[in-house]
């Protein structure tokens, strides 16, 4: 039990002005509290509730009695009143008793329900033709011998194609985040998703001959962020590794904490950077004018967007790089306290 007079305050004080809404149940399922945001968002006056079993004071909520009478952590989505949607977290406390914590995410979705329609607005009026467009291409190759010419001029119709097709869904993701749209916020383990982002790209690195090496330090503590943006900024920075380096060797992604910091390096034994390239690598569409580099298809925004992410994130990339000796791209994330 708190007795210090200041932390009691402290904890009233956080629970009258908290934006999230707080919901307390006894280890029989019946309501015990609720903080005042969960009584606004849910339109009900805490005397109204209290007391009752969470099946009787929630009858119309299914999602909120389940976080609020099952054992172990839950998540669900908790439908409002009015039409609006909250993410509900549920989870025991030590003396049997359930806490659920509710955030209203109603803009947010509405923001990702306005992101999925742009995008099949892309895929119906861009992303259509290009299918049409490599239909055809690859019905020419079939309709008679090329003489060399002509066939090299096909395959680089249907190369820029890919890269078009491939370019439109990041391009519409890195607007989003530019444009400052809102960000999930979870606990994470970042080793979790190195080692998922490894396997997702495993048969393409394969296909060029590369092996890619973990190497995380365990544990690492707690990240907070969204873990689906982090991801795909792993992806990009370990993609860009498989696809510039020599066949027969090793792309490493290493993960370690120093401090109050985690920091995630991927290094490959690839083609390098020049250093006058180096100050062009974050730009937006840009490609080296090494023909190795011309040669496989991209579309030099990776690495434009991995930095989106991780700066949205409160951190920082960079790269380390010399031409003929790799190169290395590592990431910095402050950790989450408290975790």
């Amino acid at each position: 039990m708190i007795s210090d007079p200041n932390c009691n305050f402290q904890l009233n004080f956080l629970w009258q002005t908290a934006a999230e809404g707080i919901l307390l149940a006894d280890s029989e399922g019946r309501v015990t509290r609720l903080n005042p945001a969960a009584a606004a968002m849910l339109h009900m006056a805490p005397d109204d509730v209290l007391g009752l079993l969470a099946k009787m004071a929630f009858k119309k909520r299914s999602a909120l009695v389940h976080l609020l009478t099952e054992t172990g952590e839950h998540q669900a989505e908790v439908r409002l009143p009015h039409r609006r949607l909250a993410y509900g977290v549920g989870m025991d406390c030590p003396d049997g008793s359930r806490i659920v914590l509710l955030n209203d995410v109603t803009e947010q979705a509405d923001i990702e329900s306005r992101r999925e329609t742009l995008m099949r607005a892309i895929s119906h009026d861009l992303r259509n033709p290009l299918n049409a467009l490599r239909g055809y291409a690859d019905l020419v190759g079939k309709l008679g011998n090329l003489e060399p010419d002509q066939q090299r001029f096909l395959d680089r119709i249907c190369q820029t194609v890919d890269k078009l097709y491939d370019l439109t869904q990041t391009l519409v993701d890195l607007a989003w985040i530019e444009a400052g749209m809102a960000l999930e916020h979870h606990p994470f383990e970042l080793a979790h998703l190195i080692h998922e982002a490894a396997e997702d790209l495993a048969d393409e690195a394969h296909k060029h001959g590369v092996t890619i090496v973990k190497s995380t330090q365990e544990p690492i503590p707690t990240v907070i962020g969204d873990p689906r943006r982090i991801k795909q900024a792993i992806t990009c920075l370990l993609q860009n590794g498989v696809r510039y380096s020599y066949p027969d060797t090793n792309v490493a992604i290493h993960a370690w904490q120093d401090g109050s910091l985690v920091f995630c390096s991927v290094g490959d034994q690839g083609f390098g950077i020049s250093e006058a390239d180096q100050d062009h690598v974050w730009d937006r569409l840009w490609r080296s004018d090494d023909e190795r580099v011309r040669a496989i298809p991209g579309g030099g925004i990776g690495l434009t967007f991995a930095r989106a992410i991780i700066e949205r994130h409160g951190g920082q990339v960079w790269i380390e790089s010399a031409p003929e000796k790799g190169t290395t791209a590592t990431f910095v994330l402050p950790l989450a306290e408290g975790w």
